[in-house]
C-alpha cells in the first residue's frame, strides 16, 4: 500500500518556522517528482512547490517563493518543505503528492499571533 504521512506541522507565530516531512512508502520514491500541496480552510487544493526524482529541478508557487525551500532525501524515503517567515495566510493543511497524484493525510499548519 502506499503511504505517504506528512509530519510537522503545528501552530507558530507569525514570522517562525516550521519544517514539514512527508514520508513515504508503498512505491519508487526515488523515481518520482514529488510536491507539496496545501488547502487553506474554505478553499481549493494549490501547488505549493515540487521537486524532481534527482532534486535537480524544483519549482515553486510565487507566494512562498524565497520563504519555502523543497528537498528530498531518497535513502530515506522522504520528502521535506522548510518554511520560514511564516504569514498568517500559510495556514492551511499540508499534503505531500507523489507522480500518481497519491497522497496521504496531511499535517496542519496555522500561523497566528
Amino acid at each position: 500500500d502506499v503511504q505517504l504521512q506528512a509530519s510537522g506541522g503545528g501552530l507558530v507565530e507569525p514570522g517562525g518556522s516550521l519544517r514539514l516531512s512527508c514520508a513515504a512508502t508503498g512505491f519508487p520514491f526515488s523515481r518520482h517528482t514529488m510536491m507539496w500541496l496545501r488547502q487553506a480552510p474554505g478553499k481549493g487544493l494549490e501547488r505549493v512547490s515540487n521537486i524532481s526524482p534527482d532534486g535537480g529541478k524544483i519549482e515553486y508557487t510565487d507566494s512562498v517563493k524565497g520563504r519555502f525551500t523543497i528537498s528530498r532525501d531518497n535513502a530515506k524515503n522522504t520528502l521535506y518543505l522548510q518554511m520560514n517567515s511564516l504569514k498568517p495566510e500559510d495556514t492551511a493543511v499540508y499534503y505531500c503528492m507523489n507522480n500518481r497524484r497519491e497522497r496521504g493525510q496531511g499535517t496542519l499548519v496555522t500561523v497566528s499571533s
